[in-house]
């Protein structure tokens, strides 16, 4: 099983890799499925590369003809190989990208863009002084957050399969092997894909939220406890060496952050009680981190006070070790690292009833905070500084000093969130139960917002533990009650944000600080005080566009202002990709996000407060996915400033921070892109930006009408949606724990956007992520003669518009138009099939030639030929999966009850999103 699509010298190391991988597979599928089945795949595989480089339709009719008649386990046979190969050649890729990063920095290659010394370089051409760069680091906050979404397929015991064929390619890639050496590495492959094989790909049950924040634990333990200290003393490092002569003591600036846990929107299986043991997982994982790294650092620091001299405060910390033994009375490093071990040991057991795998010498009394086990190791590192061994203190501990700064005692920061609607019934209930108020939810806004600011100025609570309430009201309080105990456990950095969905009115901010305050984290009076920040999630088009205003009338209430003027004069505001693409289309979505941003930044220089945005990007561009450096460097000047968080979702997580290598490098590219975005007008580089608002203004209107026409105001287009691609069958996938749709609905609105896109992404037409543009264009167009030059230079000079537009050029080249049409006979009404795919495919071919003629290319990915190879190695694999997945589709509507079908369906799906990557 392999493939001749990579042509470039340079990618021969991959072409081998994706040979020797294919040829185990196979061998794999001969040995266990028998040569009959081999040859169905081989056979299959053959045609199916036929069919993609000629498209040659004859092609298409023999692989019909292999596929159709094929038996249920057969058929399950040929998906699980075309699957797998899949798979393994993301391996290979994500290999071969951290090869050619080595190859470069071996060769002395220029900086490239998005790393730090790129940055670095860009500030240093643009005159920014290191007074300015010092500046940032002290405000500066970068925090990718992982969410729970559910577009990672693959199992948790995959993915680690996964990470031990990577290990195997690259320690071929590193080390000159002996014949011996080579063969046992290919007896580690071949194993490593029969355990692939036999093992199951799809879960039998669905995910529960404690099995999720399991699932993000492990990306802590695979990448970010080693990479993220090392991305910091590689920043400090670099700012050592361009500014000697500024002390550079980075502020943990840069953290990850989590919803896993504490996301109830949509998900009534996070309770109080789940975000409890999620803390409690989380925090068990630092902790044996943490010991693990002190052991080590055991190992690794036998020193003898008969050599070398200790500090008094060292030698006083060996002394009150437990660690008493006559064999190393004289190793004071030691002594002292027993006892911090057992102190860590004791902390682990009092906050989160773990015993640790190696017991600790003796009692010892735990640490109250993070700050005192810091204390402890500055105590050796200081020591070892003044003593001859300053290079002994810039291992291992200095990254585990680094690490208990950011990761504390809580690992990662969990965000609450819930639907505004979910807090107003709340709200509500309280009132209500209090005899303040019967019918809050009849009244008006502006008399919400009265009665609201009076509760918010008043220490009276309105909750008694002596009053019924219903459950919902019951398990909000009982959220934010635990949220203030939990608080208090593991430190105020655990818990440190709210989150409002659907945020459309001042109301929905004063309802939460109402529930805050009724929970004892906002407490009333003279100088207010707020616990945590309040975070408005804009989502649909109309509420982006009224965000900048509800922002202004809640800055304008002076009980309001006060509590920003507690938490430093800073807010964050949450934007939302997903819902905005899917109410608006890709076009529009972007823009009013964009116009947001600048409205948001004007609002809050005029009230004097820091913004701070938080980008839902989902791992797709059609819910705003798509590369972080451009995306970060597309923001309006002035957007940024220092702060960002923004979503980690899916399968992107596992692409991004699944391997170590890999892990470092995307969290060096948010880094990069945050200085560059803060600290350089990037957008008005070439010309002002400000020239190009309204013609982007009339583009986003053209296709809004466009998306619109289409999505929510063609009859029938629900039904088409849902008979052509496998929305409902996804809806019955174990891939989450959250339902597909807001609300037992059949509608689109009440749909989430994940699967709305997912679903799109199956069936090979990535709607979501261009539809309406072709139509836009050509409006355009057609009203002004020079318009495409317009566009040009807008491409050119527009950071915002060029990143638009990559992505665009992205999902058009993994669309499929012929593969698209086999899903779209599963529509019954064939005028209705007719009608709405010749719409689709007539505003495919007007994006189509627009855009080429645009980037002035000849066909997509004109400027990328590497993802455009991949692309090309990977058609042949997922166009069988497709054929199948249509057939079985066919089969399970028309009532075929045999489960060998229903899971043939869900490992095609599987397949297919490992061949597209980012495609949730």
């Amino acid at each position: 099983m392999t493939d001749s699509a990579l042509d470039s010298s340079k990618d021969e190391p991959l072409r081998n890799d994706i040979r020797l991988l294919g040829r185990l597979l196979g061998d794999t599928v001969r040995d266990q499925e028998g040569e009959a089945v081999f040859d169905i795949v081989e056979n299959v595989r053959q045609t199916a590369i036929r069919f993609a480089r000629d498209g040659d339709p004859a092609s298409r009719d023999e692989l019909a003809a292999l596929l159709d008649p094929l038996p249920r386990d057969t058929t399950q046979a040929v998906v699980r190989a075309f699957s797998y190969f899949l798979q393994l050649a993301n391996i290979a890729e994500d290999e071969h990208h951290i090869r050619r990063r080595r190859a470069h920095d071996l060769a002395g290659s220029p900086p490239r863009e998005g790393s730090l010394v790129f940055a670095l370089d860009t500030l240093s051409t643009a005159k920014v002084s290191p007074e300015a760069i010092a500046d940032f680091f002290a405000h500066a906050l970068v925090a990718p957050v992982l969410t729970a979404h559910p577009t990672e397929v693959q199992r948790q015991s995959l993915i680690r399969n996964h990470r031990d064929i990577a290990a195997l390619l690259d320690r071929r890639e590193r080390l000159q092997m002996t014949p011996e050496e080579e063969a046992e590495n290919d007896l580690g492959l071949a194993n490593a894909i029969l355990t692939l094989w036999q093992s199951r790909m799809l879960r039998p049950v669905r995910l529960k939220v404690l099995d999720e924040v399991k699932n993000g634990i492990s990306y802590f333990r695979e990448t970010f406890f080693t990479e993220l200290p090392r991305l910091y003393i590689q920043a400090t490092q670099q700012l050592q060496k361009r500014y000697p002569k500024t002390i550079w003591a980075l502020p943990p600036f840069f953290r990850v952050g989590s919803w896993i846990g504490g996301d109830r929107d949509g998900n009534p299986f996070v309770t109080a009680e789940i975000l409890r043991e999620a803390l409690r997982l989380q925090s068990a994982a630092t902790l044996n981190h943490y010991l693990d790294e002190v052991h080590e650092l055991g190992a690794e620091l036998p020193l003898s006070e008969l050599l070398v001299d200790v500090t008094p405060e060292l030698r006083a910390m060996a002394e009150r070790s437990p660690d008493q033994s006559p064999q190393r009375i004289d190793e004071p490093y030691r002594r002292a690292l027993s006892g911090i071990y057992a102190r860590v040991a004791a902390t682990a057991r009092q906050l989160d009833h773990v015993e640790p795998v190696r017991h600790e010498i003796g009692h010892a009394e735990p640490y109250a905070t993070p700050a005192e086990l810091r204390a402890d190791l500055k105590i050796l590192a200081n020591s070892l500084k003044l003593n001859g061994g300053a290079s002994l203190a810039g291992g291992r501990l200095r990254r585990l000093l680094r690490a208990v700064q950011v990761f504390g005692f809580h690992l990662a920061p969990i965000d609450l969130r819930q639907n505004s609607e979910v807090h107003a019934r709340s709200v509500a209930a309280l009132l209500a139960a209090a005899g303040r108020c019967p019918d809050y939810e009849t009244l008006t806004e502006n008399a919400r917002i009265r009665l609201l600011t009076e509760e918010l100025s008043t220490p009276r609570p309105l909750y008694s533990p002596w009053l019924t309430y219903e459950e919902e009201t019951q398990g909000e309080l009982a959220i934010f009650f635990a949220a203030r105990e939990l608080r208090e456990k593991y430190g105020t950095a655990a818990l440190p944000n709210c989150i409002i969905s659907k945020t459309d009115g001042v109301s929905d901010l004063l309802e939460l600080a109402l529930l805050l305050k009724e929970s004892g984290l906002l407490r009333p009076g003279a100088t207010p005080q707020l616990d945590v920040n309040i975070i408005p999630l804009f989502e649909t088009i109309e509420d982006l566009q009224k965000s900048a205003a509800t922002m202004a009338g809640v800055f304008a209430l002076p009980v309001y202002r006060q509590l920003v003027a507690g938490r430093g004069n800073e807010h964050e505001v949450m934007l939302g990709y997903s819902d905005s693409n899917k109410d608006g289309g890709f076009l529009t979505s972007g823009w009013e996000l964009y116009k947001a941003e600048i409205e948001l930044t004007g609002v809050f220089r005029e009230h004097g407060v820091r913004l701070r945005l938080f980008h839902g990007r989902g791992g797709s561009v059609g819910r705003g996915g798509g590369p972080s450096y451009h995306a970060i460097l597309a923001q309006p000047a002035g957007a940024v400033s220092g702060q960002i968080r923004l979503t980690e979702q899916g399968e992107v997580i596992s692409t991004k921070y699944g391997n170590p290598d890999n892990g470092r490098r995307n969290l060096e590219v948010l880094l990069a892109a945050t200085l560059e975005a803060s600290l350089t007008d990037h957008e008005n580089q070439l010309e002002p930006a400000g020239q190009f608002h309204a013609v982007m203004d009339q583009l986003s209107q053209r296709a809004f009408t466009a998306y619109r026409g289409l999505v929510y105001e063609t009859p029938g287009f629900t039904t088409y949606f849902r008979q052509s691609t496998v929305v409902s069958e996804i809806a019955q996938l174990n891939i989450g724990s959250r339902p597909a749709s807001r609300k037992a609905s059949e509608r689109i609105e009440d749909l989430r956007a994940i699967p709305w896109v997912f679903s799109w992404a199956q069936c090979r037409l990535m709607l979501p992520g261009w539809y309406g543009f072709g139509s836009a264009v050509d409006s355009y167009l057609g009203e002004q003669p020079e318009g495409l030059n317009m566009l040009r230079r807008m491409l050119k000079s527009w950071p915002f518009f060029k990143s638009l537009l990559s992505n665009m050029d992205m999902v058009l080249a993994k669309t499929d138009l012929a593969i698209a049409s086999r899903y779209a006979e599963l529509v019954v009404d064939a005028d209705l099939r007719e009608s709405i795919f010749a719409r689709i495919v007539g505003e495919w071919e007007l994006t189509r030639k627009h855009l080429l003629a645009i980037l002035q290319q000849d066909d997509f990915l004109g400027d990328n030929p590497m993802l455009k190879r991949s692309l090309q190695l990977r058609a042949p694999y997922m166009d069988p999966l497709n054929h199948l997945q249509v057939e079985l589709l066919k089969r399970h509507r028309a009532g075929d009850t045999d489960e060998r079908v229903a899971r043939g369906i869900h490992l095609t799906i599987n397949g297919i999103a490992s061949g597209l990557r980012n495609s949730g």
